[in-house]
């Protein structure tokens, strides 16, 4: 059994519009939500053996907000990188890890997810991800794997879904609530 936590970057900061996108950092809602979240996630009471990152601005900085254990394994490949780039990372990467945490983008977090868990292994959790994996999102799911390497759709189950709103309703959808 493997263990595999996904992380999204927190909200991004869109005020300086020369940014290219990877260079993008936080805003303040970002930050706020990237503390909060690893708070969450150290409380959670998961020791993450290895985590691997896209190197954008914005990934940094939340894995920096949130205080998670170093060293960070960057991989440009996880820069946007859909579900199979991200899952190859996985294969490539996890090396003899019992728990990895993959911290990146959308929609290949949620693709991600979305091939990992089977029809059947669906719950509530997993309803709420799929209606929205949204900014620093924080998911857990187990692997019915021995080895990172043999990482494929169907193995999983998600056993962990959190939201920054989950935690302070602050943090939700602007104009909802």
């Amino acid at each position: 059994m493997k263990l595999l936590g996904l992380l999204r970057h927190a909200k991004s900061d869109w005020d300086d519009l020369t940014l290219r996108d990877f260079d993008r950092g936080l805003n303040k809602r970002g930050k706020k939500g990237a503390a909060l979240m690893g708070a969450h996630i150290v409380a959670h009471g998961e020791q993450w053996d290895k985590i691997i990152a896209s190197p954008a601005a914005r990934v940094k900085a939340t894995l920096a907000a949130s205080e998670l254990p170093q060293p960070i394994t960057f991989a440009d490949e996880a820069y946007l990188g859909d579900a199979a780039t991200l899952l190859g990372l996985l294969r490539e990467h996890g090396g003899d890890a019992r728990a990895v945490l993959l911290a990146g983008h959308n929609p290949g977090l949620q693709e991600l997810v979305l091939q990992l868990v089977p029809a059947e292994a669906e719950n509530d959790q997993f309803g709420d991800l799929l209606e929205k994996f949204p900014t620093a999102a924080f998911a857990v799911l187990e692997l019915d794997i021995a080895d990172w390497r043999d990482a494929r759709p169907g193995c999983g189950r998600l056993t962990h879904f959190a939201r920054p709103r989950d935690l302070d309703p602050a943090l939700g959808p602007v104009g909802v609530g």
